[in-house]
């Protein structure tokens, strides 16, 4: 496993990619209403990147089941855990919730965020559902210092959120970032204190909580993109890219703009 150390010059890069990214959600956020499409909202998108000098990085990505991303943002709604593909048969109700995940490349580096929006009004278990997946996010992130480990991260996450009484799905991960959307390491939402290899001042990972309501168990969908909940449960996911520090890690993506227009705490 190669795992590239980045320099302050490819990291300040990396933090313009990744701004971009939370502005996009920015503006998706003022149009996630009910009766509007996904791929409307793909539409807002792809067009916002574009216009900011960017490329939208899903928009053909590579697909080992099947075709590539057809679409330049992934819009999961309720049960779909991610890779939701844009539709104009999927139209938003109030009550839903719909995990947006977006890419950038900029320069040559790319940004990677998500975040789970509230559909007009949703119910109250739901919205503490969000709260706490939001949360573990953020906990995985103060784990995520140079010394520490992966499984350090895991742990933070899976620990917060089965104390809760939801599920941690096995199969999807987060992962290192830089010139590729894909890079060394993968990152799990689950694990023990001390696993994993040692992180490093320089790694540049995105973590992404990926939680269930229910049973943590996934498959997928006939698109051969979208990945739901076995049981139907509802799902949230959460991401943040961030560079690994000797202190504490730095956000190269944000929530700023987009939590001007939604509120943080109860998420809706």
């Amino acid at each position: 496993m190669k795992v590239y150390l980045k320099t302050e010059d490819e990291i300040e890069l990396m933090r313009q990619a990744n701004q971009l990214v939370g502005k996009t959600l920015a503006e998706l956020a003022k149009h996630i209403v009910p009766g509007v499409t996904t791929l409307q909202l793909d539409k807002i998108a792809d067009e916002f990147i574009r216009d900011h000098g960017a490329v939208p990085t899903f928009k053909n990505f590579p697909n080992p089941f099947g075709g590539p991303f057809p679409a330049s943002i992934c819009t999961s709604v309720n049960e779909v855990v991610v890779h939701g593909v844009p539709s104009d048969k999927v139209v938003l109700k109030d009550g839903d919730i719909i995990s947006v995940d977006c890419g950038t490349l900029l320069a040559g580096y790319n940004g990677d965020s998500c975040y789970t929006f509230c559909v007009g009004e949703v119910a109250q278990k739901v919205r503490d559902f969000l709260s706490v997946t939001r949360k573990s996010l953020y906990l995985a992130i103060e784990a995520a210092v140079a010394g520490n480990h992966l499984g350090d991260i895991g742990h933070a996450v899976q620990s917060f959120c089965e104390s809760h009484g939801y599920g941690i799905v096995r199969e999807l991960t987060g992962h290192g970032i830089g010139r590729e959307m894909h890079e060394e390491p993968k990152v799990p939402n689950y694990g023990s204190c001390g696993s994993g290899i040692m992180l490093k001042e320089g790694m540049c990972i995105a973590i992404e909580p990926m939680v269930t309501m229910g049973d943590h168990r996934i498959g997928l969908l006939p698109d051969k993109w979208s990945i739901r909940t076995v049981d139907g449960s509802w799902a949230a996911h959460y991401e943040h890219t961030i560079a690994i520090r000797k202190g504490k890690a730095e956000i190269l993506s944000s929530f700023e703009e987009i939590e001007r227009f939604v509120k943080p705490n109860a998420q809706c």
